[in-house]
């Protein structure tokens, strides 16, 4: 069995494997391709577990593993730290901390989202996105009639009027984008809170 760390980025990851005594066996800098990946576990073969730290772009690679019979561990960031505290950080030496925590299992896995639930999940966190916007602009339209002690938008002249109406119009497109996410989404729409 072979335990391969991968320090992943947006461009390129560094990946450290190690046999079950934790000798390396083999490393590699490579860009985020599917065919380095593919290449890099070829001469392996699929007796190896794989893990990464949690990031947001690691569906792909994910999936790209599962289709070569290739388990990954997502590990959770935080508690590896704890763990694994090291002076000298780059991406060759967290490759192979993690190839060797793995080894001797001692990952702090963080929770992997099955493929059936990605959808749903992504859609539910830019609806969050949005309603945080949406939020944003509401206080800031409270703010400004607020600043001038007015009840009303129509009492606002000049420059703050027009700031006004700006932000109604910010306003009502995000109130459209909440809407059209949850008429895309092909999953239960009792799955979102409408405000």
């Amino acid at each position: 069995m072979y335990y391969t760390g991968i320090d992943l980025h947006k461009f390129t990851s560094y990946l450290t494997t190690v046999d079950s005594s934790g000798n390396i066996v083999k490393q590699a800098d490579i860009k985020n391709a599917e065919h380095n990946f593919v290449q890099y576990f070829s001469v392996l073969g699929n007796e190896n577990l794989t893990t990464i730290e949690s990031t947001m772009t690691w569906y792909w690679l994910n999936d790209l593993l599962s289709s070569l019979h290739i388990l990954m561990i997502i590990t959770h960031a935080k508690y590896v730290k704890a763990i694994a505290y090291a002076k000298v950080k780059t991406d060759k030496v967290d490759s192979h901390t993690l190839a060797q925590l793995l080894r001797m299992d001692y990952i702090p896995a963080a929770h992997k989202i099955s493929n059936d639930k990605r959808l749903l999940r992504d859609a539910l966190r830019a609806r969050l996105k949005i309603v945080q916007r949406h939020t944003s602009v509401t206080n800031s339209m409270q703010l400004l009639l607020a600043k001038y002690n007015f009840d009303s938008p129509t009492q606002l002249l000049g420059i703050p009027k027009f700031q006004y109406e700006q932000l109604t119009e910010v306003e009502a497109l995000l109130d459209e984008q909440m809407l059209d996410l949850v008429r895309r989404t092909p999953l239960e729409k009792s799955s979102f809170i409408l405000l």
